[in-house]
């Protein structure tokens, strides 16, 4: 039986020409969250730099996750301010947050596709919600997302005929349709095989380089981390316990941030 061949958009091997600016686009200010008299986050202070991938680490049920939610307004804070493009999303009510979501692209851990809709209705359903693009533009959109991340051609399938990876790309592509200047992601490379984490960690940063786009991963994956971030911030104690590259985590002398990476060695 012949192997099906799997094909991949083949990134050139090329130092970014992105110029990395001073300019702060997300800003964390003493954020405390709480669930049922349970604090989760207890004075969290980030920031992160225009076209910077920073990785947020940190055992599970620690609130990576719920940042990710609270940074696009599904979930407040119980005070705190967090700042995207120089604007307190906090206050802001559900009409006054769509402005700003329209900049920011997140890619679930399961992907989160409408299981109902095909491959091009899933990457429509964000252009025709916020963007005035006229059909035959929307089609041209899909078209060359899905080039960009390895599927041309699959506009038609359903969500049920995609492998974990396929349906990763799918949302990614999504994720990217409204060309935001930030993209959230939550564990890109969970439950995929490692050839294809690899590809999306590719696609990671050729989005990075090709359009300078604004990245915060959630993840576990410290390949992953090691291969793609700019900044490390590790979430400890309901709070930022450090920030730093991946050098300076390895050679940490903080003994939760040695053990940290050496549970995650393979």
């Amino acid at each position: 039986m012949t192997a099906t061949k799997i094909w991949f958009p083949v990134i050139p091997k090329t130092k970014s020409v992105l110029v990395y600016m001073n300019k702060t686009i997300i800003e964390l200010k003493d954020v405390y969250t709480s669930f049922d008299g349970h604090v989760i986050h207890s004075g969290i202070n980030l920031r992160v730099k225009e076209g910077e991938i920073v990785s947020l680490i940190g055992s599970s049920g620690v609130g990576k996750s719920l940042l990710l939610k609270e940074l696009i307004g599904i979930l407040k804070p119980d005070r705190g301010e967090i700042v995207i493009m120089g604007k307190d999303i906090v206050p802001l009510k559900e009409e006054e947050l769509i402005e700003i979501r329209r900049n920011i692209g997140i890619l679930f851990q399961g992907a989160a596709l409408f299981d109902s809709l095909s491959v091009y209705e899933n990457i429509a359903y964000p252009l025709r919600e916020h963007t005035n693009l006229k059909e035959n533009e929307i089609q041209e959109k899909i078209e060359e997302k899905l080039a960009l991340v390895g599927l041309e051609g699959s506009e038609n399938k359903m969500p049920e005929e995609l492998s974990g990876g396929m349906k990763k790309r799918v949302g990614l592509a999504r994720a990217i349709a409204i060309e935001p200047k930030i993209i959230l992601y939550d564990e890109p490379t969970t439950g995929i095989d490692p050839v294809t984490a690899e590809k999306i960690n590719e696609l990671i940063l050729s989005l990075q380089n090709k359009l300078g786009i604004t990245t915060i991963v959630v993840t576990h994956d410290l390949h992953c981390v090691k291969k793609i971030t700019n900044k490390l911030a590790m979430l400890f104690d309901g709070k930022i316990l450090t920030e730093g590259t991946w050098d300076e985590f390895e050679n940490s002398e903080i003994k939760v941030i040695r053990d940290f990476i050496s549970a995650g060695r393979y």
